[in-house]
């Protein structure tokens, strides 16, 4: 029935419309023929699927597997089976992927194509379905459900009336592949199951959208695969892993992996409100390859953290963990800041399920979890994004703007509708589908800004001749909006830093939506300033207090993240100055600014015990530091200021408002030292004072504000708790004299907390 131009282009893997061929086709006269292309195989026979009954054996037609025949006494579709020997020995029966219709509607292709489907992880990707199909019935008319109450569990069903004999349902697992290339001229179905041929499985193009689709019986999870894309000009181009994969293989192998979508989950009964802007949040920022070494000696899986990482930052008092990104990523040296699959958790800690376990600990420890997500840019490997279907799909097309020169990475096309849906999707689903409570979108600033790390003549201006890229900033609303509606309790903290206006203001306010942001001037003016000997400090006072001039501007975030104490810059111990003394005082006295300061509190691991080098991803932790009492004291001191800050309503409540902080003491630059009041909105106050010069200074005078006249030391960096010389006010009351004023001893490099007494 073939021509030769649809034999060659069959065997060749460039036929544009390989379900026109194969499979069940009616001649010009109503017979049945039936068509299948299996290279390797020796013999096939057709099977009647309700009897099992031999049909009629396939003439091999070409050398390289192309197999047809005529059904004998049969004018109407119906369910086979071929029963397969193979060159290489052994046979088997199989259900054919050219006797299935579509299995996605043409309302939720137009609905992705618009950018109004919300959920494009369950329309796109590998869905283990189980598919009933009736012989009598076009394969067309075959359906599955894919409506948000439907897409759930290890399974989609698409259901039509098919029976067998005794009145069973007849039914056959596989997987639904579907994948978006609309510059592509063939794309298929490779993997573990046929060899890697590009022959065996080519896809069905839904032109309306530029998917193509395919049910492949017997695919099953677990299988491995990939998309093999002919370009419009014939480039057989290289293999593609799936965007939308759930699960991919450990690097250095990039294959993508089926696996079931996790069930829809919501967030616990009660972390919304430990989420919001008047709770206290304190971050402890983890890499989870390199907290701990598994039992191995590898990588720690996921159960392994389970049942260590949460507890242990529970005993410390932080009320969240913040996971460096999680998403697979084909470079260790990347720390998962470039990610190729924005759906799928690293395989370096085992398999999904061993995630939604860790979730699961962590909130059962009370903490809330927090995912670095990286929608900024992507990795230019052969197996990724790039030009993926040989076009600038998911990039800019243009350099000038796709390119980041400082990451060697491409940048998404942000006004694409479908890279838009991408994007949101995976934000979408790590919300919806591992109930985590958040994340912390990366690289904010190097998405908001056209111009962002280039020179005059290197970037393209916005229609309206402006550097911001309007783009992204709709991208940003929109992510809001959605997850405002759909996701109560969540939130996102923006790693940006720049001025750009109304980072966390809502979306109705004109601002990009944002929870939370980090505030990158307030790390970068403290860190410079604890830096400086003593001596000189005098000179720099202005570096601690200028951040309070903008506090509440947003809703801050005060990082001590991973990229401080890497690529040269030290440890936070190694940035203190002075001998081993003054170094760890200064480092106390420093944790105690943070956490007296307005804002949120995050540290990345290890400086909790002022790991003494600097992180390197590819060793733990250095724990046995902990020997130390020097080091263990300032393990203690975090504990212990975590609790201070949850137990204290003061000093959490107001980070966000003015109204929480009033300045004492903020210009005596001749002795370094810097006092304050936190209030919380019903009237109670806290006091910070501190001190960054090694001189005790005795009968200090601290202004009080109106309130209490009795205070009460309630903490103490240079308690010898910590490793301190036990200087200070000893915890007993202190009244305020005639002056107005608490007459204090502070403690060298030390910072105080007092409560009313």
């Amino acid at each position: 029935m073939l021509d030769p131009a649809a034999v060659a282009a069959l065997l060749a893997a460039r036929h544009s419309d390989p379900f026109s061929v194969l499979g069940l086709h009616a001649d010009a006269g109503g017979a049945l023929w039936l068509r299948a292309l299996l290279p390797g195989a020796s013999a096939v026979v057709v099977l009647d699927a309700t009897s099992g009954k031999q049909l009629v054996e396939l003439m091999r037609i070409h050398n390289d597997g192309l197999f047809e025949a005529r059904i004998p006494l049969r004018r109407e579709r119906f369910d086979y089976r071929l029963a397969v020997r193979w060159l290489a020995g052994g046979e088997g029966v199989y259900a054919d992927a050219y006797a299935y219709g579509s299995l996605i509607g043409d309302a939720e292709l137009q609905a992705f194509h618009e950018g109004r489907h919300g959920r494009p992880y369950a329309l796109l990707g590998a869905h283990p379905v189980v598919v009933s199909t009736d012989a009598a019935d076009d394969p067309d008319s075959c359906r599955s459900a894919l409506a948000r109450d439907e897409v759930s569990g290890q399974s989609d069903r698409a259901q039509a009336r098919s029976y067998n004999a005794d009145g069973t349902p007849r039914e056959v697992p596989g997987t639904r592949f579907a994948v978006w290339a609309p510059n592509a001229s063939r794309v298929s179905v490779v993997g573990n199951f046929n060899d890697w041929d590009g022959r065996r499985h080519p896809m069905r193009l839904r032109h309306q959208a530029g998917i193509w689709e395919i049910f492949i019986p017997h695919v099953a999870i677990g299988d491995l695969y990939k998309f093999e894309i002919v370009d419009r000009h014939g480039l057989l181009l290289p293999l593609k892993s799936d965007p939308y994969a759930f699960a991919m293989q450990l690097r250095p192998d990039t294959a993508s992996r089926v696996a079931g979508m996790p069930a829809e989950r919501r967030l616990p009964a009660g972390r919304a409100v430990a989420n919001e802007r008047h709770a206290p949040i304190a971050i402890y920022e983890v890499h989870a390859a390199s907290w701990r070494r598994g039992a191995s000696g590898g990588f720690p899986d996921w159960r392994e953290l389970a049942a260590q990482l949460p507890a242990y930052a529970a005993s410390l008092g932080f009320t969240h963990i913040e996971l460096l990104p999680v998403s697979e990523h084909p470079f260790d040296g990347s720390w998962g800041y470039q990610p190729v699959g924005l759906y799928a958790p690293t395989a370096r800690h085992g398999d999904p399920a061993g995630f939604g376990e860790f979730v699961d600990a962590c909130h059962a420890h009370g903490l809330g979890l927090l995912l670095d997500w990286v929608p900024a840019h992507f990795p230019s490997d052969a197996h990724g994004l790039a030009h993926f279907d040989g076009t600038a799909l998911y990039e800019y097309g243009n350099p000038q703007e796709g390119f980041h020169r400082d990451w060697n990475t491409l940048i998404y096309n942000f006004g694409r509708t479908e890279v838009k849906s991408f994007l949101i999707g995976s934000a979408r689903y790590w919300l919806e589908r591992y109930a985590v409570d958040g994340l912390r979108v990366d690289a904010v600033a190097s998405m908001l800004y056209r111009d962002y790390s280039r020179n005059a003549g290197e970037w393209l201006p916005n229609a309206f001749g402006g550097r911001e890229n309007l783009e992204a900033i709709a991208l940003f609303r929109a992510l809001h909006e959605q997850v405002g509606h759909e996701f109560p309790g969540a939130i996102t903290l923006a790693e940006e830093s720049t001025a750009f206006p109304g980072v966390s203001a809502p979306t109705y306010a004109g601002g990009l939506g944002f929870h939370y942001k980090w505030n990158m001037g307030w790390m970068n003016d403290t860190l410079r300033y604890i830096s400086e000997d003593p001596v000189h400090r005098r000179w720099h006072h202005d570096k601690m207090s200028f951040g309070l001039i903008y506090a509440f501007s947003e809703n801050y975030v005060l990082p001590i993240s991973h990229d401080e104490v890497v690529h040269g810059k030290g440890s936070m111990l190694g940035k203190m100055p002075g001998d081993d003394w003054q170094r760890f005082a200064n480092l106390r006295a420093y944790y105690g600014f943070m956490w007296g300061h307005p804002g949120k509190k995050l540290l990345f691991m290890g400086q909790e015990f002022a790991q003494p080098g600097e992180w390197d991803h590819e060793q733990a932790l250095p724990w046995q530091v902990l020997d130390d009492a020097r080091h263990a004291g300032v393990q203690r001191l975090i504990g212990d200021l975590n609790r201070l800050y949850r137990a204290t309503p003061a000093l959490h409540e107001l980070d966000c408002e003015g109204t929480g902080f009033q300045w004492l003491i903020g210009d005596d630059r001749a002795n370094s030292v810097y006092a304050w009041a936190r209030r919380d909105g019903n009237g109670g106050m806290a006091l910070v004072v501190c001190n960054f010069t090694p001189v005790p200074r005795h009968d200090y005078r601290v202004p009080l504000p109106p309130g209490p006249c009795g205070w009460r030391e309630v903490l103490n960096t240079d308690s010898a708790h910590y490793g301190g010389s036990d200087s200070g006010n000893g915890g007993a009351q202190l009244d305020s004299h005639d002056d107005g004023c608490l007459h204090l001893t502070l403690p060298p490099l030390a910072t105080l907390f007092l409560v009313p007494a």
